[in-house]
């Protein structure tokens, strides 16, 4: 059984926050404990920031993993001056290097990849990925796909804006979106593949 914390505790939404907002509550805990509690009882009191510095650390290198804004802009260009072959080839190596077990799926026009990592199956689409703006109708083909190849997730890839009914929908479908920040951590090398 795989632990998952829950999306709205505390430590879920710190670790979605800056790192230092972890950090000061862990100095709070440490300078309430030291003015409130007798000196014998010190330690004990901060010791409860512990969990805090933790998660400020790893809120930290979370954030120094992320790239910056400039460089998610190269990659965004870098990846809608591609042709799709070059793009689609790009994309099946950076999920490769990312773990998975990626099988091209040129049968289907729904979608591109399917992807294979931990037992788990995804489907992706990303055929469309120069789009500036995605329907309803592209996300209701893919969770279509997800079904007719037996998948637990699907991905779509794309570099402009969904439709506010196909946001709602992305949401109530569970389809996970690949865009700006969390392609250019996957695909770090789009810039050279130009």
């Amino acid at each position: 059984m795989k632990l998952r914390m829950a999306r709205n505790s505390i430590f879920a939404i710190l670790l979605r926050s800056a790192w230092w907002i972890s950090a000061a509550i862990a100095a709070a805990i440490v300078i309430a404990a030291n003015a409130l509690l007798p000196p014998q009882y010190f330690g004990f009191g901060a010791f409860a920031a512990f969990p805090f510095v933790i998660i400020a650390g790893i809120a930290l290198y979370k954030q120094l993993q992320r790239p910056s804004e400039a460089r998610v802009a190269e990659i965004e260009n870098a990846a809608r001056a591609m042709s799709w072959q070059a793009f689609s080839q790009a994309l099946a190596d950076a999920f490769t290097r990312d773990g998975s077990q990626v099988e091209t799926l040129n049968g289907d026009p729904r979608a591109d990849f399917a992807l294979t990592r931990n037992g788990r199956r995804a489907v992706v689409a990303a055929r469309r990925w120069k789009a500036s703006r995605t329907g309803l109708e592209a996300l209701r083909e893919l969770v279509a796909a997800r079904e007719a190849h037996a998948a637990q997730e699907c991905i779509y890839v794309a570099m402009g804006d969904l439709s506010e009914q196909a946001a709602r929908y992305a949401k109530q479908e569970q389809v996970h979106l690949l865009q700006g920040p969390e392609l250019a951590r996957l695909a770090p090398r789009f810039a050279q593949a130009r």
